[in-house]
């Protein structure tokens, strides 16, 4: 049995890199197997697009490599025939596809992203779909390693190959110490969030004026969390203090400053998206700096994040949870899962922003890094194998994990689908209007009405207990952004909550 999958697609890396340059990569997967041997966890090399490993899966070979589907489809056999603690995917979306989920907020007016990239759904044991709501239940442990986008130089994907092997587990007080950084604008958002996770947020900078070079002392914490814009294709995050936003954190201030072992946390738009530097000559994606340097994990979003300038929720609350799971000990991968399962967890139903905030943030990195160890393995029955405890703890860790990712596909209400016909009252109109106004948009502003479609075990707790919500009614408003740097904006968004034909309650975002 496999502990560890690494699948990726052998006839895109050779026609990136050539015979050779796949020769080194494949080499280099081989070490990365013999290091995970020595820390007791047996991996596997997967390629997803060929015919002999396909068929020891029952599953189809991969023909297009930037086939959502078809990725899709050739992971979720491999999971069924060995269902492994830890699945990598190996390579950017031009090597193993990301998903390609509709953005349920696109109908609402403004936000710019059709399709919501990422790699939820090879977390879950749902069919292939477009429709994110389809996958409510995560339960499998995922992480990608990514080489560059476009690059013919296996050099980067050669080195972070080693950094990944070369790997040790720290003491959980080494990531005491954070790097905080937050655009002035969500202050208050951001020191709430450092709280939560470190008990103090005296640390944080502001953007302005700190950025976008940070001293290697300022940046030497092992654990990071940004609370910035950020922009499409850039090399860069903004910070913002009223209609200033200068960078905050660039790639190039970042060189020779990131220490090994560092793991980033990361709200800010396009944080971790996998653009092609090569192509455009710019300089690499900052999330695929971090790993450069030696960082272990990057979690962050593929497309337009949100959150509140006060308060938590969306994105201050996934990275929260990821963050603060890593600092219990677990694994990059499992602390994603963990915080994808509590984002879920802790929203009444799933709003159309909710669900491209679960769609859109992924894990870059080794999955099965460990990078604060907590404890050492204890109460060993006599004889046993300390790796063989080890193995079963973390079986029992991900039988657990696969009940709470059922629980709530069973009971978790969605909307992610406009409504097609829905009327709203005058009063609910009026009340759109009046939080239109609070939000700073125009009270005319048309909202976009989602109806709720709730599970039958969630319908019956619902006669038990609080009533469903019968539909959202969302608008986004990018009023401002031509005042921001190209690529950066401003949109609002606005996420009502009908309940019997009253409004009862409303949330305000803004654009990370």
């Amino acid at each position: 049995m496999d502990d560890k999958i690494i699948v990726t697609n052998r006839t895109a890396l050779q026609a990136k890199y050539g015979a050779a340059g796949f020769a080194k990569i494949k080499a280099a997967v081989q070490d990365l197997i013999q290091a995970d041997a020595e820390r007791s966890i047996k991996t596997r090399l997967v390629f997803l697009d060929s015919a002999v490993d396909m068929r020891r899966y029952r599953g189809v070979p991969v023909t297009d490599p930037t086939s959502s589907r078809q990725n899709k489809n050739a992971v979720d056999a491999v999971f069924k025939k060995t269902n492994p603690d830890y699945l990598m995917i190996l390579g950017a979306p031009d090597v193993v596809a990301h998903q390609d989920l509709n953005n349920p907020a696109y109908a609402a007016s403004d936000d710019d992203d059709k399709v919501a990239w990422g790699d939820l759904p090879y977390a879950c044991d749902a069919p292939y779909s477009k429709d994110v709501a389809k996958f409510k239940g995560p339960t499998r442990v995922v992480g990608r390693l990514p080489d560059l986008t476009g690059a013919k130089n296996p050099a980067y994907l050669l080195g972070i190959l080693t950094k990944a092997a070369a790997y040790k587990s720290r003491k959980v007080t080494d990531y005491g110490k954070y790097f905080g950084l937050s655009a002035q604008v969500w202050r208050k958002s951001t020191e709430l969030s450092l709280f939560n996770m470190f008990g103090e947020s005296k640390a944080l900078q502001i953007a302005p004026p700190s950025g976008p070079s940070h001293t290697a002392v300022r940046l030497a914490p092992l654990a990071h969390f940004i609370n910035c814009h950020g922009a499409e294709a850039s090399p860069a995050f903004y910070g913002q203090k009223g209609q200033s936003y200068p960078e905050s954190l660039t790639t190039k201030a970042m060189k020779g400053k990131i220490k090994p072992g560092t793991v980033a946390a990361v709200e800010c738009c396009y944080g971790a998206e996998l653009y092609d530097s090569v192509t455009l000559a710019s300089d690499m994606p900052i999330c695929q700096e971090y790993l450069r340097q030696g960082g272990y994990g990057f979690f962050g979003s593929t497309t337009i994040a949100y959150g509140p300038a006060e308060g938590n929720a969306q994105a201050d609350l996934i990275t929260q949870y990821f963050m603060l799971t890593m600092l219990d000990g677990a694994s990059l991968g499992r602390a994603a899962l963990v915080a994808q399962q509590k984002f879920i967890e802790q929203v009444a139903e799933l709003d159309p922003v909710d669900l491209k905030t679960l769609a859109q943030f992924v894990l870059l990195g080794d999955p099965s890094i460990q990078p604060a160890a907590v404890t050492k393995t204890t109460g060993v029955p006599k004889g046993m194998d300390p790796a063989v405890a080890r193995q079963q703890a973390r079986g029992e860790r991900r039988t657990k994990l696969r009940e709470t990712g059922n629980n709530l596909e069973a009971t978790k209400p969605t909307a992610s689908r406009p409504q097609k016909g829905g009327r709203k009252s005058p009063n609910v109109r009026k009340a759109l209007a009046n939080i239109a106004r609070q939000a700073g948009i125009s009270p005319r502003r048309e909202f976009t009405s989602f109806a709720v479609k709730a599970p039958p075990a969630a319908r019956a707790m619902a006669n038990k207990g609080a009533p469903l919500a019968s539909r959202y009614h969302v608008t986004i408003s990018s009023a401002g952004r031509e005042k921001t740097p190209p690529g950066v904006g401003s949109r609002v968004a606005v996420v009502a909550k009908e309940v019997n034909g009253r409004i009862i309650g409303y949330r305000i975002y803004q654009e990370k």
